[in-house]
């Protein structure tokens, strides 16, 4: 893979770098038994990059609930919290990123988790001391589909978006990275799918 083109490169974290997508669908399980609600589990795959608060909202819409989604995010990060065991790390992304920092590449992480599970998660699997920036939930106002996460990711690193590329493995953050004007390599089962280039 040939990235010499690029100044930034830019890693979503969960089901990207770190197989820790199985451990938040475990806590959404056990919130949806917690409120009596329908669990299904390929649904919140594809929430996958969301923070939880925005997948709480677009649970209760998609069952037409009218309830507090604080509830349910209280209830998902007291689960998740929990979970000792978060994930391991992805290896054909990680050797990527390893690659790429070797060669002084500018590194940042542009995750939909709240800061402190991701630097948690980041910490224990000893990625964190190979990045430059990690945008997080805490961190934009809007996020994915939107593209504010990876063009604030962008903005740290002192590179401009279009010198920039992503890693992701979910549609909304392919769609995220396209709206900020980056190129986009789609990571699905752990391996670099496809190419998705920004048309400029």
């Amino acid at each position: 893979m040939d990235l010499s083109s690029y100044q930034g490169i830019i890693f979503d974290m969960d089901g990207t770098l770190v197989d820790s997508m199985p451990a938040h669908v475990k806590a959404w399980q056990q919130t949806c038994a917690d409120f009596e609600l329908p669990f299904e589990p390929d649904w919140f795959y594809s929430m996958g990059g969301s923070p939880t608060i925005n997948t709480a909202v677009a649970l209760l819409q998609k069952y037409n609930i009218d309830a507090d989604p604080q509830l349910l995010v209280a209830s998902k990060l007291c689960h998740f919290d929990e979970i000792k065991n978060k994930g391991d790390v992805i290896a054909a992304t990680l050797s990527i990123l390893q690659q790429q920092k070797a060669f002084n590449k500018k590194i940042a992480i542009g995750t939909g988790c709240y800061r402190h599970h991701a630097v948690e998660i980041l910490t224990t699997l000893a990625i964190l001391p190979l990045v430059d920036v990690v945008v997080t939930a805490n961190d934009v106002q809007r996020h994915k589909p939107f593209p504010d996460t990876f063009l604030e990711a962008a903005r740290l690193l002192g590179v401009p978006a279009s010198h920039c590329v992503v890693f992701e493995d979910t549609e909304l953050g392919c769609q995220a990275a396209h709206a900020a004007g980056m190129d986009c390599y789609r990571v699905q089962d752990g391996i670099i799918h496809e190419f998705r280039s920004f048309k400029r």
